[in-house]
């Protein structure tokens, strides 16, 4: 049976959790943060999970993670 191959782009972004669950990071974190409030700023940091809808995908993408 050939191997899968993990997609090099998602398993730089993304990490799984303990529960199977994906965590990504937020965006626009990136440039331009002088024209964003400190109250934006602060809410941006940290990850989050990713939307149910996006995991089929991401399982396909990230076989082995």
């Amino acid at each position: 049976m050939p191997k899968l191959k993990t997609h090099r782009g998602a398993a730089k972004r993304f990490k799984r959790t303990g529960t199977g669950k994906f965590m990504r990071s937020n965006a626009g974190k990136q440039h331009i943060m002088t024209s964003k409030t400190t109250k934006l700023k602060r809410g941006m940091r940290g990850t989050t999970t990713v939307d149910a809808s996006d995991t089929a995908k991401l399982q396909q993408m990230l076989p082995y993670k």
